[in-house]
């Protein structure tokens, strides 16, 4: 890669000072010996996931070896899982929710589809803030908002990479970046929260107007972009930015990470029960395991570098080498966001008019 971030991710720092903040042993043995039992008993587990697939795949894998519990699973965008758990409203065809940025879980908290549950191992996490707090759900991982450009193809067509939110609306990147839809991706939400968070809702939208203008597509899913870099097929790719290590650590080193100098924000992934869901127990027993190192030491050993937020867990060291600021984060209104965001995605698509094409992709 030809040029690498240089600064240390504060959160680690953070998470090395906190240890497991232990329940009482002998009830917190009994509580889980006996959930164990009742999910046992139910047998059965749904998941939707909206991390990527390999880790979904392995989390559901280990979780249904460690107990005996047969798991099925699915790969839904957040925006997905939030429209199908809504039209289903109260009798879901799954059971828990698992990865995938927060706002869509604070969309469903505020439309009362998820179960609170007070988790034995929400001891490990390393701040109340990495969960709701009417407990409906609870973070495993963040993941820090920016941008992913192809530097063989900047300095092909003689362009520097761009720096901050305002160098991607440049009449010289017409056509070279992507982000995701809003309709379907968690990760466009965020952005659309962000820009109206650090420029005030007008302002945002016009933002949104400019750069659509230098937009070549709006991929299905928030890590879409993040694909389409290293081969070329855009030049700049605005996600996650661990979604673009995996990418390095596939072999294109001509990606390089960028954390806007103007300011950025970072998801919490997250993991919660559907409320009336068909395996309530085993549902229990998801959180607990997805609050513990048997799930998120997992991550790093199938394509997801993401930041964990449990203190008794190993940080993905292909993570760590890179360095990305977390400094540089505004403070986020989680609030603002889970009241209104699903009138700013309506506001979004107003202000782009008859843009709004085939460019959005939903498939």
């Amino acid at each position: 890669m030809k040029k690498k971030l240089a600064l240390v991710l504060a959160g680690i720092m953070t998470m090395s000072l906190f240890g497991s903040i232990p329940v009482m042993a002998e009830e917190a043995s009994g509580d889980m010996d006996a959930l164990i039992e009742a999910a046992k008993e139910e047998g059965e587990l749904t998941v939707y996931g909206s991390c990527e697939e390999e880790y979904l795949a392995a989390a559901c894998q280990k979780f249904e070896s460690l107990y005996d519990i047969k798991v099925s699973y699915q790969r839904l965008s957040t925006s997905e899982v939030y429209t199908k758990i809504s039209e289903e409203a109260g009798n879901p065809s799954g059971d828990v929710w698992f990865g995938g940025t927060t706002d869509p879980y604070n969309e469903a908290v505020a439309a009362d589809l998820l179960e609170p549950y007070e988790a034995l191992n929400a001891g490990n996490l390393i701040g109340e803030e990495y969960k709701d707090p009417t407990n409906c759900w609870y973070g495993i991982y963040k993941g820090i908002l920016g941008f992913m450009a192809n530097s063989e193809e900047l300095e092909r067509l003689g362009l520097e990479a761009p720096k901050t939110w305002d160098d991607l609306t440049k009449e010289e990147y017409e056509g070279l970046i992507m982000l995701s839809n809003p309709n379907t991706a968690g990760t466009a939400k965020l952005i659309i929260n962000t820009m109206i968070q650090m420029k005030g809702h007008d302002e945002a939208m016009e933002y949104f107007k400019a750069l659509d203008k230098n937009v070549s597509q709006y991929t299905k899913s928030g890590s879409g972009p993040s694909k389409m870099v290293g081969p070329g097929e855009c030049v700049i790719g605005v996600g996650f930015l661990h979604d673009g290590i995996y990418q390095i650590l596939q072999g294109y080193d001509n990606i390089e990470l960028i954390v806007p100098e103007d300011g950025t924000s970072f998801e919490i992934g997250a993991t919660a029960i559907f409320k009336g869901c068909a395996h309530p127990n085993a549902a229990k027993l998801w959180i607990e395991y997805a609050l513990s190192p048997d799930c998120v030491d997992i991550a790093k050993e199938n394509g997801s570098y993401q930041f964990l937020v449990i203190s008794n867990a190993t940080q993905p060291e292909e993570a760590e080498q890179f360095g990305l600021d977390m400094n540089n984060t505004i403070d986020y209104d989680f609030e603002d966001a889970k009241n209104n965001i699903a009138q700013y995605v309506e506001d979004f698509f107003a202000a782009l008019g008859d843009s709004a094409d085939d460019r959005f992709m939903t498939e």
